[in-house]
């Protein structure tokens, strides 16, 4: 079963812009995350609306941080890519009148509910900041720099 990473992508794309001081092109965040322009540009628009990023036209154009770091938690563009499902695995369905089967869904459903409410309030308590010191660390003890944003995804 193929994993649904668009929070983790998202969140990538986002520290990358933050490291930056001009706005950034959908172009370049895509080389970042190999993947297409438009497939940034559809995420991008999403965080628009919600005030995350903004968008500049023209030369010199591109996508940037909106708003403080500090004010956006995991949960909040989790939220804004349209709250995809957290767990891969689910209830059978195929009889719904079995009280077996309505037995083993209460009990999993109960585990399902408690597991997302416990995820989605970790994700409320990391911020974007909290998640960009964790990068300049992990840089530092590395011994490079922010400035070597682009060349960390070949080592």
């Amino acid at each position: 079963m193929k994993r649904d990473s668009r929070l983790s992508g998202v969140l990538h794309v986002l520290l990358h812009m933050a490291e930056h001081r001009h706005p950034v092109t959908s172009e370049t965040l895509a080389k970042a995350m190999t993947t297409n322009p438009v497939v940034i540009r559809r995420i991008m628009a999403g965080l628009r609306d919600q005030g995350y990023v903004q968008s500049e036209k023209g030369h010199g154009g591109g996508w940037s941080i909106a708003c403080d770091l500090s004010k956006i938690s995991l949960r909040d563009i989790y939220h804004a890519l349209g709250n995809p499902s957290l767990l891969a695995m689910g209830n059978r369905t195929e009889a719904p009148g079995c009280l077996v089967e309505q037995s083993v869904n209460a009990a999993l459903g109960k585990a399902f509910e408690d597991a997302e409410a416990f995820l989605l309030a970790r994700f409320g308590e990391v911020t974007l900041a909290a998640l960009s010191a964790d990068f300049h660390r992990r840089m530092l003890a590395r011994g490079g720099t922010p400035q070597d944003l682009e060349t960390i995804h070949a080592s």
